[in-house]
């Protein structure tokens, strides 16, 4: 018993080592085959990286937000490291049945740490299995989190573990019958029963119980090893290893999630120069995004590798959750999968110019697989027809919330990814949703997405009862002012919208803040261009813009002449605004203190510059918008401002702030039919009928259009009480602080409720 013990434990562990640094080194040839990055921008701050690292992994810091399930995986996590040591106290088992590790095998700290511990990783995983089980795909279909993952490898990942856990508290059990443990015995403090149970054993029946547990619990070990290195694209086992590299290399050093900005378009590790990439004499080919897995960097490829099909990201996509094709998930899964196929044509130096033409020799690619080479031939995006990788439809379907990116426990950065295949498309190709076109061009010709005549960004000014002050016209620069108010287009041109802007500029002059606007010049930030993929388009406009406010401000490029960001003060009431200029706009040389409408507001209210006093009656229920909430972490203000208005009953929707659900807008969605499944902003509105709310209220320009439309639609069809309002939070605090002698509204202004026609280009002029 005990020689055959040895033999098949000593010769599993052999081919296991031997198997898993094969893997290994192989997994780092693939990685190796992504594009570089910017020099530093991945290993920058390496202690606060390392911190980030060791605070995610022994906080479980995005894991715990689940609750029980984060509790149970912290224990499995831990434990995989925490007992590797029973690994090798079973090894020596194998050879003295009573032998304990030297120095602390029997050391009680020791002794209970291994029994608590054990225990915990069993029950933890059996924990996990049950959860898995109650949340079969079977019946749930696409609600389940586990759809579309290997469930197979999962059952087999958990198996192992329960297998492992139970034989280490069995091993325990026996090795204090083999000690002769009498009475209970703290160092058995988990184990005892088993102890007891034992108890009357001959002492080489015990021995070769012990023999024969070690083997199972050596053998168990390396039978997984074994199956993990000979499939290196196993994500539900590999992720133990994977993401701390991949957690480490993450995109900010301090934790931070991937959210906010997008990054500059990169080729051969250097961000791309858009005056000299199409350089004929250039000495290197310029690859605009992704059009093959290769195109991706690779941290890219590391997070492709590192998912673990928990499902976190797919059970929070709005995209996912209203019927449509994308599933961050299976996406990530599909990469990874397709990376890994593709791999030994790609390590035989086989790949393809930007023409399609192949870079390697026949000779060179005899030797590789066939599958490899029949991989190599699928386009990155195309339909089942084209048997493409990624289809279209699940390309164009996210809105890019980042509520994937928001969950996800090893940092994988999706959207930075669908951007960049987006970028390819849309540059490269000019494939994309027709009437996304129709934005880009009013983009490129007028500046705005609506193609209007800029002079009617000013129309606004002329609604409201008081002055407001023009860069250029009434106010020469903006060293005379606290803030520029940065209208954006929607807030300039979207008659919805455009109460929202109205209301601000009024609490703005109620509570004596010194402000201006530009003058009709700006043009779009490029957000939309740029989730949509036309990185060319974003820079355009964004290098304009940054001149013009540079210039606002008082700077003079020619002269020297330059202020310090603390004084170029900006404030917006679109988030997609807010966030491009704050965090994008630094890219392309512009660097402000950027707030928006609500903080600012809140901050009035907290000085007493604004007084709500004027109660308005209702249920209220607030909708996060994404690039105010998840992307910029700004979720306090707007909630403040509500609770300090009078007669206000707030009340959450189930799914709001970091779990907040899209309006369906972002990522350029606005411009885009939505024809697949059901529109999310119904979705999200559903969700808000649910609370039989009298006021729906939002921060973002964008979630008010959508939300309105939606609310629309159910009034019409007798769904939604026909005295529901949706309203931006400005909206509601100006009703509170005019008093009941206050003049209304402008005649001629419609409720924030009632549908108003989407606004139309100047007529063409008479040839």
């Amino acid at each position: 018993m005990q020689l055959a013990a040895i033999v098949v434990s000593l010769v599993l562990a052999v081919v296991g080592i031997a198997l898993f640094a094969r893997a290994i080194a192989q997994i780092v040839r693939q990685m190796r085959l992504g594009q570089a990055v910017p020099a530093g921008t991945r290993t920058d701050y390496p202690v606060q990286r390392t911190f980030t690292l060791v605070r995610e992994f022994l906080g479980h810091t995005r894991m715990n937000r689940w609750g029980i399930v984060g509790f149970a995986h912290w224990f499995v996590a831990v434990g995989f490291y925490g007992l590797l040591l029973t690994l090798v106290n079973a090894v020596g088992q194998l050879f003295v049945a009573d032998w304990t590790l030297p120095l602390i095998g029997t050391w009680l700290p020791y002794e209970v740490y291994t029994e608590l511990l054990g225990l915990m990783t069993a029950l933890g995983i059996a924990t996990l299995i049950v959860i898995r089980q109650l949340n079969r795909p079977g019946r749930p279909g696409r609600k389940s989190r586990f759809t579309g993952s290997k469930t197979g490898q999962a059952y087999f990942v958990e198996a192992i573990i329960l297998i492992i856990g139970l034989a280490i508290l069995t091993l325990r059990g026996l090795e204090g019958a083999l000690h002769g443990v009498e009475g209970y015995d703290a160092a058995y403090l988990v184990s005892y029963p088993l102890v007891t149970a034992f108890d009357g054993l001959s002492v080489s029946t015990l021995q070769n119980l012990v023999y024969l547990v070690a083997t199972v619990k050596i053998g168990t070990s390396f039978v997984w090893m074994i199956v993990v290195s000979l499939n290196t694209n196993m994500g539900v086992a590999w992720h133990r290893f994977l993401g701390f590299p991949n957690i480490w290399f993450k995109r900010n050093a301090d934790g931070s999630t991937a959210l906010g900005e997008l990054k500059p378009m990169v080729s051969g590790g250097k961000e791309i120069d858009f005056e000299t990439a199409l350089d004929e004499d250039g000495e290197e080919e310029v690859r605009f995004g992704a059009s093959q897995v290769e195109d991706f960097s690779w941290k890219g490829l590391l997070d492709f590798s590192t998912c673990t099909e928990c499902g976190r990201c797919q059970s929070q996509c709005p995209a996912w959750n209203t019927g449509k094709p994308l599933s961050p998930k299976l996406l990530v899964m599909s990469l990874r999968d397709h990376a890994h196929a593709k791999a030994p044509y790609l390590l035989a130096g086989g790949g393809k110019t930007m023409e399609g033409e192949e870079k390697a020799t026949q000779e060179q690619l005899k030797a590789v697989p066939a599958d490899a080479l029949a991989e190599a031939e699928r386009p990155l995006i195309g339909d089942l027809a084209a048997n493409g990788v990624i289809d279209p439809d699940v390309l164009w379907s996210c809105t890019t919330c980042g509520a994937c990116v928001e969950q996800c426990p090893v940092d994988i950065e999706h959207i930075d990814h669908i951007v960049d295949m987006r970028r390819y498309q849309v540059m490269i190709e000019s494939a994309f949703p027709s009437e996304a076109g129709t934005m880009l061009k009013n983009l490129e010709k007028k500046g705005n997405p609506w193609g209007l005549a800029k002079k009617q960004r000013l129309a606004w000014t002329q609604e409201v009862d008081f002055e407001v002050p023009i860069v250029g016209k009434t106010v020469d620069d903006l060293t005379e002012v606290d803030y520029l108010y940065w209208v954006g287009c929607a807030g300039a041109l979207e008659d919805r919208a455009k109460k929202t802007t109205k209301a601000f500029a009024e609490l703005l002059h109620i509570a004596g803040v010194k402000f201006a606007i530009m003058g009709g010049d700006e043009k779009c930030t490029g957000d939309s261009a740029r989730r949509l993929g036309n990185e060319f388009l974003f820079q355009q406009l964004g290098e304009e813009n940054v001149a013009n406010l540079n210039a606002a401000f008082g700077e003079d490029d020619e002269e020297g002449v330059t202020v310090e960001k603390a004084k170029k003060k900006i404030v917006a009431t679109c988030p997609h605004c807010f966030n491009t200029i704050a965090n994008e706009y630094p890219q392309l040389g512009g660097h402000f203190e950027v707030i928006h409408h609500t903080q600012l507001l809140q901050h009035l209210i907290d000085e007493g510059r604004l007084v709500p006093v004027t109660p308005v009656e209702g249920l209220i229920t607030y909708h996060d918008p994404c690039y105010l909430g998840r992307h910029n972490k700004v979720y306090t203000p707007p909630r403040e401002i509500i609770g300090r208005v009078p007669g206000l009953r707030n009340e959450e929707m189930h799914r709001h702030k970091e779990r907040g659900f899209c309006c369906g807008a972002g990522g350029a969605r606005m411009w885009m039919e939505e024809r697949i499944g059901k529109r999310i902003n119904n979705e999200r509105v559903d969700e808000a009928l649910s609370l039989d709310p009298d006021i729906v209220s939002t921060a973002c320009p964008f979630c008010l259009v959508m939300l309105t439309d939606s609310v629309n639609g159910k009034k019409n069809d007798g769904r939604a009480k026909e005295d529901l309002q949706v309203m931006d939070v400005a909206q509601l605090l100006l009703d509170s602080v005019r008093t009941p002698s206050d003049p209304p509204p402008a005649s001629g202004e419609e409720t924030a409720d009632e549908p108003d026609p989407a606004p139309q280009p100047d007529p063409a002029p008479a040839s």
